[in-house]
C-alpha cells in the first residue's frame, strides 16, 4: 500500500522533504501540531511542555507499559505563525542522532483539504541516512493517519 505522506531526499543534500495533503481545513490541521492534547494523541506519545511562541520549549515522553522511558524528545520553537508556520529544533535524548532543524509549512488547498510541508536539515548527510534506515517514511505517514482521523471527528463535534 502507498504511503499518504510522500518522504524525499537528494543524495547530495542533508535533508528530508515530507509532504502530506490532508481532508483537513488548514487551521484544524495546525491545531493538531500547536495544541498538547491533541498533538499527543496522535503521535503517540505524553506532551510534557509545549510553548508554542518564538523561544519557546516543548517536550515528548512515551513509557512502557511497565513506566520505562523508551522515548524522549525536546525542542526550541524558533518561529510561529498560526495556519502557516512553526520553525523549531527536535532532538531525541539518548539516542545517536543529533538536534534537527525543522521547518513545518501548512497551506491551504481549499476549505476542505490543506497540505503540510516539512523540510527536516540534519547535522550531516549521514545522520538523514540513518534516520532512512529505520521505519521513519512509515512511521510519520502512520501518525499523519491518526492525525486525519483525530482531526476529522473535530469536525464533526
Amino acid at each position: 500500500m502507498e504511503l499518504k505522506t510522500k518522504v524525499n531526499s537528494n543524495e547530495a543534500e542533508q535533508q528530508l522533504l515530507i509532504t502530506r495533503t490532508f481532508n483537513l481545513p488548514v487551521d484544524l490541521l495546525y491545531k493538531a501540531f500547536s495544541t498538547p492534547e491533541l498533538l499527543g494523541q496522535w503521535m503517540g506519545t505524553q506532551v510534557l511542555e509545549l510553548e508554542n511562541q518564538p523561544l519557546g520549549k516543548y517536550q515528548f515522553e512515551t513509557r512502557d507499559g511497565e513506566g520505562k522511558v523508551v522515548f524522549q524528545a525536546i525542542g526550541t520553537i524558533h518561529g510561529v505563525t498560526p495556519n502557516k508556520q512553526i520553525i523549531r529544533t527536535f532532538e531525541m535524548l539518548n539516542t545517536p542522532f543529533a538536534p534537527q532543524l525543522e521547518f513545518l509549512d501548512f497551506a491551504s488547498i481549499n476549505e476542505n483539504e490543506s497540505e503540510l510541508k516539512m523540510q527536516i536539515i540534519y547535522r550531516t548527510k549521514e545522520l538523514r541516512d540513518q534516520m532512512l534506515k529505520m521505519p521513519f517514511a512509515s512511521g510519520i505517514s502512520k501518525a499523519h493517519d491518526r492525525l486525519e482521523t483525530l482531526m476529522i471527528k473535530q469536525l464533526d463535534q
